[in-house]
């Protein structure tokens, strides 16, 4: 399995993760502290929106929480598939010379996504203790989370990194994707105020499951509904085995394209 011999390269992929991190913010006069901003600040936008033009409040807590959680959430999603698509051609140099797996590539910038994930973390904080958000042992399980979560968007990016390269119309495609996506998945607005007759595509997106693992713990204060658990960890498994399958039968074409 492609992936499994990834996994031998631990050096590589930690030399890849790091140089993706650097790459991200080398132009950048802030740095690391933009992973934190750039949520911070979309969620102050959202809140003067929802509050001002919407206005409904948050039966459980502090609509800030909430949706920095979800934004949070959608930026490893999103940025970790669209880095993972742009990887092969992004390392060809090194893809052609070294005689290393080529799941590395996507592997790694999953990878740095979860370190960008960590280091946002930290202005979750800081708006669960403004709001006076209670904080509760629940937190404990959001290592699991971001396991589960990470096992669905590294799949996702298996399943696209091969594409992306042999067909370049697919990162547009998958761009455009991206964009309803977020519109069908929780991540600023609750499910309560769909309505019923659009329900049924919120709730059978695998994006809000994985999602509301993540989400429970922060904002809700409690470990995830078994029910809930198995789904998200059912659609990570999914789409891990499917993103390895897919990557294994177009792994020898694409040293032709990149």
């Amino acid at each position: 399995m492609n992936l499994h011999r990834s996994l031998r390269y631990t050096d590589l992929v930690l030399y890849l993760v790091a140089r993706n991190l650097k790459v991200r913010y080398r132009r950048s006069s802030i740095g690391f502290a933009w992973t934190m901003l750039q949520p911070l600040l979309t969620m102050l936008v959202l809140q003067a929106v929802f509050s001002a033009v919407f206005r409904f409040e948050m039966e459980h807590g502090s609509y800030a929480v909430y949706a920095l959680a979800g934004i949070l959430f959608w930026n490893f999603f999103s940025q970790s598939v669209v880095t993972s698509m742009n990887s092969l051609k992004a390392n060809a140099g090194l893809l052609t010379k070294l005689p290393v797996p080529k799941a590395v590539f996507p592997l790694a910038t999953v990878l740095a996504g979860v370190v960008n994930l960590a280091l946002a973390l930290v202005p979750l904080l800081v708006i669960v203790l403004i709001a006076h958000h209670p904080l509760r042992p629940a937190l404990l399980f959001l290592p699991v989370s971001v396991v589960i979560a990470t096992l669905f968007t590294l799949g996702i990016g298996l399943l696209l990194s091969p594409l992306a390269a042999i067909f370049v119309d697919v990162i547009e495609i998958v761009n455009v994707a991206l964009t309803m996506g977020l519109y069908l998945t929780p991540v600023f607005y609750p499910m309560s105020i769909v309505p019923k007759k659009y329900l049924w595509a919120v709730r059978f997106n695998p994006l809000r499951s994985v999602m509301e693992v993540f989400r429970d713990p922060i904002f809700y204060g409690k470990v995830p509904p078994l029910s809930h658990l198995a789904v998200a960890m059912a659609a990570a498994l999914v789409a891990l085995a499917v993103g390895i399958l897919a990557f294994r039968y177009n792994s020898d074409r694409i040293a032709f394209y990149v």
